[in-house]
């Protein structure tokens, strides 16, 4: 089940960047990035799950003697949990850029903003 999900993740990443990279429309390149950024969160969370293994909740289907071989590390799922907060700041800060691009120039092509370039 991890392999497919990181198998997942992974066509995600490049899915997203291909998107990113290859289009000039702003629009379709945050599109890109959230795509591979979702991909991203998939491969961590497929990382650390391990089968046969339940929760870390001790009670009494999981003694504390045997939590170490029994329980699944929670640190992978909080690290996404914040990730995937700061990818929506992220995402909701392009999208604020872009339209203020479009306000400004009356376009989303990346290669009419031509004031940025050396």
């Amino acid at each position: 089940m991890a392999q497919i999900a990181m198998a997942t993740g992974f066509i995600l990443i490049l899915i997203g960047l291909y998107g990113a990279l290859t289009n000039r429309n702003l629009l379709r390149m945050i599109i890109g990035f959230t795509i591979a950024h979702s991909g991203v969160n998939l491969v961590l969370v497929a990382v650390g799950y391990l089968s046969g293994r339940t929760a870390p909740i001790l009670d009494s289907a999981v003694p504390m003697a045997e939590a170490a071989e029994r329980i699944i590390d929670p640190l992978p799922q909080a690290l996404v949990l914040t990730a995937i907060v700061i990818g929506v700041g992220v995402t909701a800060l392009m999208l604020a850029y872009a339209y203020r691009i479009y306000v400004t120039k009356g376009t989303l092509d990346i290669g009419k903003c031509r004031e940025l370039k050396w």
